[in-house]
C-alpha cells in the first residue's frame, strides 16, 4: 500500500491512459468484425449470378448498405447525348494507370425510369465522343454489372462542371437534376468489362479495393497501452531502488 501511495498520481495517470488505449483497441477489433462481414457480403453480391434490378417502385426505399456490389442485368437504350465524363487520376480497375474519365450514360430502361451507367473508362484524348463513335452503339443494349452507391464529396472534391459534362463524383441525384431526368434511379451500375465496340469505353472499372487495417490499429492502440505500463513500471522501480522520492514529496 505504501508504494501506492506514494506513487498514485503516476499509477492513476497511467491507469486511466491505458484504459482509454486498450478501449480503443476493442473497438477496432469490433470494426474488424464488422468490416470482414461487409467483405464478406460484398463478395458474395458480386459472384453471384446477375439479377434484375430492384423495381423501380422499391427505388426511393433503397438502401446503399443493402444493394452496394450487387451483380445485375439490365436492358434499355442509351441517350448519349446526355453523356457525362467522371474524372479519375487513374484507371486502376480498367486500363491502367492514366489520367482520364469514366464515360457515364443515362440508359432508359424498357420498363420505365432510367439508370445511369458507368460504360468505362476512356484516356483523356478520347474523351470526345467523336474519337470513337463505334462505342456509342444505339438501340436496345443488355448491360450486366454492378449496383453501386453514390460517391461522397470531401473537401479536396473539386467543383463539377456540367456545362462541360465534366464531373468530380459519381452522384446519379446531381445527373439527373442536370439532364432533368425525373425517374432516374439513386444509384448507378459500373458495366463489366465485356468489350464495346470500338474497344472504348473499356468497362470493368469498378476497383474492389476495400481497406481493412482495423487488426493492425487494435494491435497498435494494445502495444500502446501496453508500454505505457511498461513504461510506467520502469520508472517506478528505478524510484524505488534508488530511493529517490517521488517528484513533489522531496524535501
Amino acid at each position: 500500500m505504501g508504494l501506492i501511495r506514494r506513487h498514485f498520481g503516476l499509477f492513476l495517470s497511467v491507469l486511466i491512459g491505458a484504459a482509454l488505449l486498450s478501449s480503443l483497441g476493442v473497438w477496432q477489433v469490433r470494426r474488424l468484425a464488422w468490416k470482414e462481414n461487409l467483405l464478406a457480403q460484398i463478395a458474395a453480391r458480386r459472384d453471384a449470378p446477375p439479377a434484375p434490378l430492384p423495381p423501380r417502385v422499391a427505388w426511393p426505399g433503397l438502401k446503399p448498405e443493402d444493394y452496394d456490389y450487387r451483380h445485375v442485368a439490365l436492358r434499355g437504350a442509351f441517350d448519349h447525348a446526355k453523356e457525362a465524363y467522371i474524372f479519375r487520376a487513374s484507371a486502376d480497375g480498367a486500363a491502367g494507370g492514366s489520367p482520364g474519365y469514366e464515360v457515364v450514360t443515362p440508359l432508359a430502361l424498357d420498363g420505365g425510369g432510367v439508370v445511369f451507367v458507368n460504360r468505362g473508362f476512356v484516356p483523356a484524348e478520347l474523351k470526345d465522343p467523336a474519337s470513337r463513335p463505334a462505342g456509342q452503339t444505339a438501340g436496345e443494349v443488355e448491360i450486366v454489372g454492378l449496383m453501386r452507391r453514390p460517391e461522397d464529396r470531401n473537401l479536396f472534391t473539386p467543383p463539377d462542371e456540367p456545362a462541360k459534362k465534366l464531373w468530380f463524383t459519381r452522384d446519379p441525384a446531381a445527373l439527373a437534376t442536370h439532364w432533368g431526368l425525373k425517374e432516374a434511379a439513386p444509384f448507378s451500375v459500373d458495366a463489366d468489362a465485356t468489350p464495346n465496340p470500338g474497344g472504348w469505353p473499356k468497362g470493368g472499372a469498378t476497383v474492389m479495393n476495400i481497406p481493412n487495417n482495423h487488426l493492425s490499429y487494435a494491435l497498435t492502440w494494445f502495444a500502446l497501452a501496453a508500454t505505457l505500463i511498461a513504461v510506467a513500471g520502469a520508472y517506478v522501480w528505478r524510484k524505488e531502488k534508488t530511493g529517490q522520492p517521488p517528484q513533489g514529496r522531496q524535501g
